[in-house]
């Protein structure tokens, strides 16, 4: 016989989701592939993050890229502490909405384990040579569907997938609200939060590394947002939320709202997003660091497509093509594992790649 007090904790988890929003998802709705008994102390959404977390694929983000390849530098954004700043930022939001801090936390720790070494750069090079093309929330959801816990997947929540499928944003505008229909309002937070995490740590690392200054950043965003990176953010937040607060559900209305941005803010955010991606995310990519990590992931993507059998049991999944196996394989690498497996395989080939890096 279970023990009475413990009984009543998700019953009393349950109770504070009914003080939510009428626009907020509740987790007593959430539904999975393959239906589960409810854990006694957690929410399922609970349950979703603390799966994530616990993943080997969660656990390499660590040694993963954001834009700077392999950095030396303590200090520079990982995957990982880039994950853990966007689940701040978007736990933040939500509470002030009152929407479902818990889903949003899922998501958001879940929204980049697909990504491959080297950040977008390795990206690119898998979808170039993968048949079918190759994106990284694509493959977050090939992973929490298929390739972890031996091949069972996590049996996440219907919403906490969806969410993961749809955090992308592509460049340019990317704030019409056309793009976000039929995404949950949490699904929607982690949507803008990642945007606000990227933006302004990304800015940070460009500084540090002297790849630009403070006063090649655009004036007119800077006077909108701020010039420190705790104004910018806090700026971007504030506005967020107030643009968005009738997802709080007062005044009540039937459709649900957006999760969005004032035009004036989203204008600044939309034109220093253009200015990062112009002068730092793309040209990294024909920096000496740019193309040897472009070597480097071609090079093992073409290995292990000519040595399946090399391929750990991990990502070794019945009836996948060959090209599938090597890609699944190349994208769990961290950027040291990935150097140290092209090194052996082809001495010399990362020449290059920690140019100029401290």
């Amino acid at each position: 016989m279970g023990d009475p007090e413990l009984g009543s904790v998700l019953p009393r988890l349950l109770a504070r989701e009914d003080t939510l929003s009428p626009f907020a998802s509740r987790s007593a709705a959430a539904t999975r592939a393959r239906p589960e008994a409810p854990s006694p102390l957690r929410t399922e959404y609970q349950r979703d993050r603390d799966r994530i977390i616990h993943t080997t694929s969660f656990r390499r983000l660590k040694h993963k890229s954001q834009v700077f390849i392999a950095p030396q530098g303590d200090h520079f954004v990982t995957r990982l502490t880039h994950t853990i700043e966007v689940a701040q930022v978007g736990r933040t939001i939500a509470r002030a909405l009152n929407l479902n801090e818990d889903l949003v936390e899922a998501i958001a720790t879940g929204h980049d384990i697909g990504h491959t070494p080297f950040g977008h750069i390795g990206e690119r090079v898998l979808d170039e040579l993968l048949p079918g093309g190759f994106h990284h929330s694509r493959h977050s959801v090939r992973i929490v569907e298929q390739l972890e816990k031996g091949g069972q997947g996590l049996n996440l929540t219907r919403d906490v997938v969806e969410g993961i499928r749809r955090h992308s944003k592509p460049q340019g505008r990317f704030l019409d609200p056309d793009s976000v229909g039929g995404m949950t309002l949490e699904a929607q937070i982690v949507r803008l939060s990642d945007a606000v995490a990227y933006l302004n740590h990304d800015i940070g690392d460009a500084l540090r590394s002297g790849l630009i200054t403070l006063n090649d950043l655009p004036d007119g965003p800077l006077e909108v947002l701020g010039r420190r990176h705790s104004e910018r953010v806090n700026t971007l937040v504030t506005d967020i939320v107030s643009a968005s607060w009738p997802a709080t559900g007062t005044p009540r209305r039937r459709e649900p709202p957006v999760i969005a941005l004032s035009e004036r803010v989203g204008q600044a955010m939309t034109g220093l997003r253009d200015y990062m991606f112009e002068n730092v995310y793309l040209p990294l990519g024909d920096t000496p660091e740019g193309l040897a990590a472009q070597r480097i992931t071609r090079r093992l993507f073409e290995y292990f497509l000519k040595h399946p059998e090399q391929v750990v049991p991990e990502f070794r999944t019945r009836g996948e093509p060959a090209e599938r196996m090597a890609a699944d394989m190349v994208c769990g690498m961290t950027d040291q594992f990935a150097v140290r497996m092209a090194e052996q395989i082809e001495p010399g080939i990362s020449e290059g790649l920690f140019e100029g890096r401290v």
